[in-house]
């Protein structure tokens, strides 16, 4: 019976998805090791880590990076114990999140900058809001015309129209079977706009692609692949703009999403006062300016007139969000999406 327990143990963890990056940060010799599990591309997440082993030099960060449905899967394991569990999750793929903690998967954090959080960032003081990224256009501003480019989804339905548009076959956005995010996404247009319907016309009229994952589908947009992209996560868009003059970046002035990436201490998490810290650092000043320095933070939109700052949507983590989860929706949601998209 012990050999038959360890052999099934050895195959849960070679059925375990490999992570896409691998980091480290801090001394070796650090008191605790700290192991966070996220979506967020290393490059983008370094500065914060590298700022908080520098303020706390007692504790080091080995950091994976992982595909949000990958991800989810790696923490519901953990949390039937199938798995090790990391001490942090922080995902992109809100919604999965939101259903982990449903799930009885996380433990609770209190503290002074969790208890500041707006409600739609604190969810049963087990989900935290640490980031605030927009849903926007990309479009290479080489091959398109600023005069031409979409300000809106209603200029978006307008471009695809035509039945010779020249954005035919070059239209990108996530293909929600593959990301969570991209799911995610789009389930919230679905909820929120009137255009929802035409637009997913409009892409299968024209040949849009369904493809996979934000820094894919903005090189392809920069190498001219496709012309455009819809619903691309803006931290990755504006952090290539900076320094790449190919790409432009539109928030959508119908409306524009804005996620906040969500981390959670897991049930059995081996170090939860340290994951604990992290979190609190991720919020504090100094948390913040890491962020904002690779375009994690989206803060302008709360120095808007308020007939603007309206039109900036906050996905909030709530349990609304496990609507979109719902088997019979979800079935329903992706028979609609295929019909639409042959991803590539």
């Amino acid at each position: 019976a012990f050999a038959l327990a360890l052999a099934l143990l050895a195959a849960a963890a070679q059925a375990q998805p490999a992570p896409e990056a691998t980091a480290s940060f801090g001394s070796e010799r650090a008191a605790t090791r700290l192991a966070v599990l996220g979506t967020t591309d290393v490059a983008l997440v370094a500065p914060l880590f590298e700022a908080f082993v520098a303020a706390m030099p007692e504790v080091a960060v080995s950091y994976e990076q992982h595909g949000s449905n990958d991800l989810h899967a790696l923490a519901s394991a953990a949390c039937r114990g199938e798995a090790a569990p990391a001490d942090l999750v922080v995902s992109s793929a809100v919604d999965l999140q939101v259903k982990l903690v449903n799930d009885g998967c996380a433990q609770p954090h209190h503290s002074l900058p969790t208890a500041a959080l707006p409600p739609d960032a604190n969810w049963r003081d087990e989900l935290f809001g640490v980031t605030e990224e927009p849903a926007v256009i990309v479009y290479n501003r080489r091959l398109v015309p600023a005069a031409e480019a979409p300000r809106s989804r209603f200029d978006l339905i307008d471009l695809l129209r035509p039945a010779d548009s020249r954005y035919a076959g070059r239209v990108a956005t996530y293909d929600i079977e593959a990301s969570g995010l991209g799911y995610l996404f789009a389930f919230a247009d679905s909820q929120q706009a009137t255009t929802f319907g035409s637009l997913i016309e409009a892409f299968a009229r024209s040949g849009a692609v369904a493809t996979c994952c934000s820094a894919e589908i903005i090189d392809a947009v920069a190498e001219g692949r496709y012309l455009l992209a819809y619903n691309v996560l803006g931290s990755y868009a504006l952090d290539r703009a900076a320094h790449d003059r190919r790409i432009a970046v539109v928030a959508p002035e119908d409306y524009t999403l804005v996620l906040s990436r969500a981390a959670l201490i897991p049930k059995g998490a081996a170090n939860p006062t340290a994951a604990g810290l992290l979190i609190d650092f991720m919020l504090s000043d100094p948390g913040r300016a890491a962020l904002a320095s690779t375009h994690l933070l989206f803060p302008f939109a709360e120095d808007l007139p308020d007939d603007e700052a309206s039109l900036y949507r906050p996905i909030p983590l709530s349990p609304t969000l496990l609507l979109g989860l719902d088997r019979q929706k979800q079935a329903s949601f992706l028979a609609r999406w295929r019909a639409a998209f042959s991803p590539r």
